[in-house]
């Protein structure tokens, strides 16, 4: 592999490392390692949901759906994505959770990359 150049294929390699394809997580010198971004192909069968609130939230979050019915919850609101392309932007601080109403993919950019966010199971 070109240490500058990486070609793969976003939902055979998400299914590698619960759907991340950049950040902090990557080995460099890979070129998908970032700690800047984060970028996650998230692959959710219907009735799939968080195991638990994010809170403390450090970093801005884009999610958008490429397919399906996606619902983010808030603390003050809940956001349905419904249409393909559909997208929603939180920043520092805003705790969140998810739940997909269907079968839904969704493309995550999150911003910083950083660790300590990861849920067992």
């Amino acid at each position: 592999m070109d240490d500058t150049v990486y070609v793969g294929n976003a939902g055979a390699d998400a299914a590698l490392d619960s759907g991340w394809l950049l950040g902090h997580f990557k080995p460099p010198p890979d070129p998908r390692h970032s700690e800047a971004l984060e970028i996650k192909w998230g692959v959710h069968p219907r009735g799939d949901a968080r195991a638990r609130w994010v809170t403390g939230e450090e970093r801005t979050a884009l999610l958008v759906l490429v397919s399906g019915r996606f619902r983010v919850e808030l603390p003050d609101r809940s956001v349905v994505l419904s249409r393909q392309g559909d997208y929603v932007v939180w920043g520092r601080g805003v705790d969140h959770s998810w739940y997909a109403e269907e079968e839904s993919v969704v493309l995550t950019v999150r911003r910083p990359s950083v660790p300590g966010y990861r849920v067992a199971g």
